[in-house]
């Protein structure tokens, strides 16, 4: 098949993570971030995420069911 039916929770509340995970990246690496190749912007994402997945921090859900 061509195409893959996927179904989503019916809330956004699951984009949370990746929403956070992403302003803190902008904030600890693109920000005033100047590169001279796409190899070396590639580079500094790579080791950003290394040192990230050296110490992992959960992320806290705060969705509840009375929601």
């Amino acid at each position: 098949n061509r195409f893959e039916f996927v179904f989503t929770p019916k809330h956004g509340s699951w984009l949370n993570g990746i929403e956070s995970f992403f302003a803190k990246m902008t904030k600890q690496v693109l920000r005033h971030l100047r590169v001279k190749s796409k190899e070396e912007l590639k580079e500094r994402l790579e080791l950003y995420l290394q040192e990230v997945n050296e110490n992992p921090v959960p992320f806290r859900w705060k969705y509840g069911l009375e929601n």
